[in-house]
C-alpha cells in the first residue's frame, strides 16, 4: 500500500476526491492532510474521514525556506510515497521540488502547457478558447511545467463566466485526480485523457 499525504490550503474539495477514491481496492492510502493555513475547511473534512492532520502555517516561518525545512520535516514523520498538491497555495522551491522528486503530484485548472500560473479560466475566456480544463502533472522546480500525467477537457460555453467556467472545470478535476493518482500508484505513467 502506497502512503500518500496531501498538502491543501482551503476548502479541500480535490482532497475529499482523492480520499474518498482510496478504498477497498484502491493501491494508496492517505496517510496525512496538511494545511499551510490555520482554519482551512479541508481540515475538518479530512478528521471527519479520520485522516491524521497537521497545520504549518507558512507565516510563523522567517522565509520560504525555512518553512519548507519544516514541511518536509512533516512530511517525513509519515514517510509518503505520493504527495498530493490539492489547491496548495504556495509556490516550492527548487530546493523542496528536488528533495521529493518523482513523488509529487498537482492538479492546475488549465490545459497546461496553456495558462501556468494563476487566473487560468479568465485567461482561457480571453482568448475565446473552445474548450479548457485541468491538468495532472508532475511538481518540478518550474512552475506548472512537470511532465503531464492527465488531463480533462470541457467545453467552454458561450455564455461562460469565469465563476461557471471553474465549477465546471472542478466537477473534472474531482474525476481527473483520484484517476491519475490511482495509475500513478500502480506505476502506471502513461498520460490519461478525460
Amino acid at each position: 500500500m502506497k502512503r500518500v499525504a496531501i498538502l491543501i490550503s482551503g476548502g479541500g474539495s480535490n482532497m475529499v476526491a482523492l480520499a474518498d477514491s482510496m478504498v477497498g481496492d484502491h493501491p494508496g492510502r492517505p496517510v496525512l492532510v496538511l494545511s499551510n493555513v490555520a482554519g482551512a475547511g479541508g481540515l475538518a473534512k479530512a478528521e471527519d474521514r479520520g485522516i491524521e492532520t497537521a497545520v504549518l502555517a507558512h507565516r510563523d516561518f522567517g522565509d520560504r525556506r525555512e518553512f519548507e525545512r519544516a514541511l518536509s520535516a512533516r512530511l517525513e514523520k509519515v514517510a509518503p510515497d505520493v504527495i498530493c498538491l490539492a489547491g496548495f497555495m504556495r509556490m516550492l522551491t527548487p530546493e523542496f521540488t528536488d528533495r521529493w522528486a518523482g513523488r509529487i503530484l498537482n492538479i492546475h485548472p488549465s490545459l497546461l502547457p496553456k495558462y501556468p500560473g494563476l487566473n487560468t479560466h479568465a485567461r482561457a475566456l480571453e482568448a475565446g478558447d473552445t474548450h479548457a480544463g485541468a491538468t495532472v502533472h508532475l511538481v518540478t522546480g518550474d512552475l506548472d511545467a512537470g511532465p503531464i500525467l492527465g488531463q480533462a477537457r470541457v467545453p467552454v460555453r458561450a455564455d461562460d463566466t469565469v465563476e461557471t467556467l471553474a465549477a465546471r472545470v472542478l466537477i473534472g478535476e474531482h474525476a481527473l485526480y483520484p484517476a491519475v493518482l490511482a495509475r500513478f500508484v500502480r506505476g502506471e505513467v502513461a498520460p490519461l485523457s478525460m
